[in-house]
């Protein structure tokens, strides 16, 4: 990065001041992610979702088919709102604690629940740090994410579902019926009989995390949503200290804030921020344009795979900065609508770093408790085959889905 800008600098006298440095960083970005950092840590702290894993186990245990589907539904549906690690986190043991009481192989419950939250983010602009950089670019709120992204959303994961039902969980359950699925003895009830975290601390959470929903839905402005969204979370999970007494610490929840990530981000902004004075970017965005000879199903189709494949490749990070700029000299071209253009960069961004097991932080994590815990069917190659397939066939239905955006809208 200091490389690049003494480069730059070199050649461009507008890189050699420190205002430049400064006006590229998305400033708001940067404050809402800090808040969602400290939002998430409370949350785990008080082990609120835990709480929910643990209660749809022990509601649904009588009926395995519907567990099934209330994991995987719940958990995708807590990962638009949390990383998808923290919920990976946080589901895969209590779905493995669960299944060696139940006498039911884990390995099906665990591949639903770490496929179907990788598509998650495709639902809301904070499911993921390159949502957030994509809605804070073009100004797209939760309204525009659930009408124009909701039904492929809804579709990818029903269907996803059904064939995970048909050719993994149906034989599973028959296979069970008759043998022992249960290779160890189980040792750790206190995790289902008992409750995680008490009532009280467990409501006021539900209903803090209820307010958070509605103030990102109803307030244009990400960054101020999270920020009244974390005061709350504050308030309501005062600390104790030594001597007993509660108190109310921001700094505590802001401590544990990994900053990598923000410095990460803000080196990202930089970078790109320079590439696009020393005109890189106007070279990509030139070059994708000659390439789509002018159609708009061809351009879009050109953002999925080109971010898909890049996306797998290296992290979707910058691959999200850099193409930010494009997709913006694009949009402003009197024969593109954003539309089109902006669902296939979203959906490229976040489904294809899922066609390896190490481009998703989620699938590594259940790989990793599910090696932790000797689960023996689920394997990184089965996981890789399984996964591949799943991933292909989400970028597939994205490619009929920006066709009927195009064509029949």
């Amino acid at each position: 990065m200091i490389l690049a800008g003494i480069f730059t600098a070199i050649f461009i006298p507008e890189a050699r001041y420190l205002d430049f440095y400064i006006n590229t960083i998305e400033w708001e970005v940067v404050v809402f992610l800090i808040t969602m950092f400290v939002i998430v840590e409370i949350l785990k702290e008080n082990k609120i979702f835990d709480e929910i894993a643990r209660f749809i186990v022990v509601k649904y245990h009588n009926n395995l088919r519907k567990m099934f589907y209330i994991i995987c539904i719940v958990s995708t549906f807590t990962a638009t709102i949390v990383e998808d690690l923290s919920i990976a986190m946080i589901f895969a043991p209590i779905i493995i604690v669960a299944s060696r009481k139940l006498n039911i192989k884990p390995a099906t419950y665990l591949l639903g629940m770490t496929i179907c939250i990788n598509i998650a983010a495709t639902l809301t602009p904070f499911g993921s740090a390159q949502n957030i950089l994509i809605a804070n670019e073009f100004d797209l709120d939760v309204i525009w994410f659930l009408v124009n992204l909701g039904p492929y959303f809804v579709i990818s994961l029903l269907i996803t579902l059904l064939l995970l039902d048909k050719f993994s969980l149906r034989k599973d359950m028959e296979y069970c019926t008759s043998h022992l699925c249960s290779e160890e003895e189980f040792t750790e009830k206190k995790i289902l009989a008992e409750p995680i975290t008490d009532k009280k601390t467990f409501m006021k959470n539900l209903i803090g995390l209820i307010i958070l929903i509605i103030f990102l839905v109803f307030i244009p402005e990400l960054y101020l949503a999270g920020l009244i969204g974390a005061l709350i979370f504050v308030l309501i999970n005062p600390i104790r200290n030594k001597k007993g007494k509660s108190s109310i610490s921001l700094s505590k929840y802001l401590s544990n804030v990994d900053y990598k990530i923000i410095y990460f981000f803000i080196c990202l902004f930089i970078f790109v921020g320079l590439m696009e004075l020393n005109e890189t970017i106007a070279f990509i965005e030139l070059l994708i344009e000659n390439l789509s000879a002018q159609s708009e199903f061809i351009l879009a189709i050109i953002i999925l795979i080109s971010t898909s494949l890049l996306s797998g490749l290296i992290d979707n990070t910058p691959v999200t900065i850099i193409f930010i700029p494009i997709i913006r000299v694009l949009f402003n071209q009197p024969e593109f609508y954003l539309g089109p253009l902006v669902v296939a960069f979203i959906l490229g961004i976040n489904l294809g770093g899922n066609f390896l097991p190490q481009g998703s932080a989620a699938d590594m994590m259940t790989l990793e408790i599910s090696r932790e815990n000797n689960v023996q069917d689920m394997s990184y190659k089965r996981l890789f085959k399984v996964g591949g397939v799943f991933a292909l066939l989400h970028i597939l239905l994205g490619v009929g889905y920006i066709a009927i955006l195009v064509f029949l809208f």
